[in-house]
C-alpha cells in the first residue's frame, strides 16, 4: 500500500513540476505580449528586425560550419587513404618499395582518383 502511495505521489509532483513549468512559460510570454503593445508598433518593427538579424547571422554561420565540416571530412578521407598506403607499404618494405606495390595498395581507379582530386580542386578554389 506504501508503495502505491509513493507512486501516486510521484506522479502528482511530476505533473505539478509541469503545470508550474507551463504556467511560467505563459507568464513569460503574457509578459513580452504587454512589453510589446507598450513599445508601440515602430519600436515592435526595431525589435523583430533586430532580432530577425540575430536569427539570419546564426543561421549563417551553421550554414558556414557545416560547409567547413564537410570539406574537412572530405580532405581527412584522402589522408586516410594515403596513411592507409603508406602503412602497408611500410610493412611490406623488406628493401625500396617500387612502383608496383603503391599500384596493388589502392584500390581506386585512375579515372575515380582524377575525379577526387579535381573535386578537391574545386572545392579549394570555391573555399
Amino acid at each position: 500500500e506504501k508503495e502505491i502511495w509513493n507512486r501516486e505521489r510521484l506522479s502528482l509532483q511530476k505533473s505539478l513540476k509541469q503545470a508550474n513549468a507551463e504556467l511560467s512559460k505563459l507568464r513569460a510570454e503574457l509578459r513580452s505580449e504587454t512589453f510589446l503593445r507598450e513599445l508601440g508598433s515602430d519600436t515592435e518593427n526595431a525589435v523583430l528586425r533586430r532580432i530577425y538579424g540575430k536569427y539570419l547571422r546564426a543561421e549563417s554561420f551553421r550554414k558556414a560550419l557545416i560547409y567547413q565540416k564537410k570539406y574537412l571530412l572530405l580532405l581527412l578521407g584522402g589522408f586516410q587513404e594515403c596513411e592507409e598506403a603508406t602503412l602497408a607499404l611500410i610493412a611490406r618494405m623488406g628493401g625500396q618499395p617500387s612502383y608496383t606495390d603503391l599500384e596493388i595498395i589502392t584500390h581506386h581507379s585512375k579515372g575515380f582518383t582524377r575525379f577526387r582530386s579535381a573535386v578537391r580542386v574545386s572545392i579549394a578554389i570555391s573555399r
